[in-house]
């Protein structure tokens, strides 16, 4: 068999495996589709002598009856099942190391995750120097919305009219 420390790394890839993608899970037990994305990212799939189809038959073989999960022991029966196919050339012992070895000390890959950028449409959508009417005023000059006072009607208590120039003077020139 493989040694401590490989056998330690492949613990590992279990359990990075087994948690990737669910929130809930613990590491002990890994699902159909993660153990799929395991074969795919160790590239223990090859798509001629392992396909897809060759994981899942895999899979069902190891679990139990009505178990939708396999654990670690399960896991290495599993891969024990697979080396053979994978490494054909090889025996039953030298096919499980080489195996092994694919799946040691590797973690799921997040490929085709879509990244956020922003197109010239977004920017010119999105810059409040160009917003017009009462849309203007929910923003300060820096571009910084308001708040709730950019959203409410505050009503002016001053008795002036509103957009009056000369609000405010009314004293100083009472008193001249």
């Amino acid at each position: 068999m493989a040694g401590s420390t490989e056998m330690a790394s492949l613990e590992e890839s279990f359990r990075k495996f087994a948690i990737y993608g669910d929130t809930k899970a613990t590491g002990q037990e890994m699902n159909g589709k993660n153990w799929a994305k395991l074969c795919k990212d160790c590239k223990v799939t090859d798509g001629k002598s392992v396909t897809s189809t060759d994981v899942d038959i895999v899979f069902s073989k190891v679990k139990g009856k009505t178990a939708r999960v396999i654990n670690y022991e399960e896991f290495k029966k599993a891969l024990e099942e697979l080396a053979p196919k994978r490494f054909k050339d090889k025996s039953k012992e030298e096919a499980y190391e080489a195996i092994c070895q694919l799946v040691a000390g590797k973690e799921p890959v997040n490929v085709g995750v879509t990244k956020a950028k922003t197109v010239g449409a977004v920017e010119r959508l999105t810059d409040t120097s160009k917003y017009t009417g009462s849309h203007k005023e929910r923003f300060d000059e820096s571009g910084k919305g308001k708040g709730k006072s950019g959203r409410e009607n505050i009503v002016d208590t001053s008795g002036y009219v509103s957009a009056y120039k000369n609000a405010g003077t009314y004293d100083a020139k009472v008193k001249k």
